[in-house]
């Protein structure tokens, strides 16, 4: 069975993101590349990580009107990623329309609260209840519009696989016990978030900024 690890990779230096996917890649399940690595590297960037045979997850989260949404997410069919995320917050008809407009092996999953806010955060920004109230909300709109399924903390993925069982949960920020939380707010272990029904973990900077990243990526491996 495939490691549930997807390295992180942050990085807008493709040199710097081959080496660490050629230290990682016996160790890891596939490679998360994000907004940063995409800005800088394109379509062009991404067929260069595809070569350590790898599943891609392409984290852009688009948030835009339907139509561009759509137009954007067939621009990035030829890449074929084996998922790509999308902002729930856009609503129904940009789910729908960014769920049709994909290919048919990448699955489409919604971020619904990033991990880098809590409570307070969420006030600031005219979001009512608690985080876990937000992403149950996300949650059941993105089921509802047919996507694969979502993006969420390691605090609230046992909520939402219980709401929906066959679901794809991606849980972001998970930290080993005892690491660094940095910016992240709403961590869990990545054996926390894999008993709690996590598909799969996505882990960057304990593995990415480790003296030793295979060595980081394989103790991680252990604890699952």
């Amino acid at each position: 069975m495939s490691s549930p690890i997807y390295v992180a990779i942050d990085t807008p230096d493709l040199a710097k993101a081959q080496e660490l996917a050629q230290r990682v890649h016996n160790h890891v399940g596939g490679l998360k590349l994000g907004l940063e690595f995409f800005c800088a590297n394109g379509h062009h960037g991404v067929r260069e990580m595809m070569k350590f045979d790898l599943p891609i997850f392409l984290d852009l989260k688009l948030h835009d009107i339907p139509n561009t949404v759509a137009k954007a997410v067939q621009a990035l069919n030829g890449l074929e990623p084996a998922v790509l995320t999308v902002h729930a917050a856009g609503g129904r008809a940009m789910l729908e329309d960014a769920k049709a407009a994909a290919g048919i092996n990448t699955k489409v999953v919604a971020v619904t609260v990033l991990t880098s806010l809590d409570n307070g955060d969420l006030t600031d920004i005219g979001v009512g209840g608690q985080a876990e109230d937000q992403v149950a909300r996300l949650a059941d709109l993105a089921r509802s519009a047919g996507l694969d399924g979502i993006v969420c903390s390691g605090e609230e993925v046992a909520m939402a696989k219980r709401a929906w069982p066959d679901g794809f949960f991606v849980v972001p920020g998970v930290r080993p016990a005892g690491g660094t939380m940095g910016d992240q707010k709403r961590a869990v272990t990545p054996r926390e978030a894999l008993d709690r029904g996590a598909s799969i973990l996505v882990v960057g900077r304990p593995i990415s900024l480790a003296e030793d990243p295979d060595l980081a990526a394989r103790e991680i491996e252990a604890t699952l």
